[in-house]
């Protein structure tokens, strides 16, 4: 079996699930969700499975191995990601805000 093949085992996009965006198989957890654990957070790929059970080491491998063959789609969807985040943060206000407010406002 080739490593495409197994890459494709573990790896799948779907129109509509995750916003098409490449996740483990049979999962919502994206491939940016496990680089983002791995990368940002400095997470284990055993630390990664002790948090998210339901996924095995060789999704974890195959999610990395997906990220490195496409590190610049994957880095450019972290960087929207981030960037709509920010935008989110400085237009609206928290509902613990909201709440903080209406108390002092009292």
């Amino acid at each position: 079996m080739s490593t495409v093949a197994v890459i494709k085992e573990h790896i799948e996009m779907t129109p509509g699930v995750c916003g098409g965006r490449p996740r483990i198989a049979g999962h919502r957890i994206t491939v940016q969700n496990i680089v983002v654990w791995y990368e940002q957070m400095g997470m284990s790929p055993d630390e990664i499975l002790l948090h998210y059970p339901s996924i095995n080491l060789s999704d974890i491998y195959a999610a990395l191995a997906y990220y490195y063959d496409h590190r610049e789609e994957i880095r450019k969807q972290i960087e929207d990601d981030e960037c709509f985040a920010l935008e989110m943060k400085k237009t609206s206000i928290s509902l613990v805000q909201q709440k903080l407010r209406s108390q002092h406002e009292r």
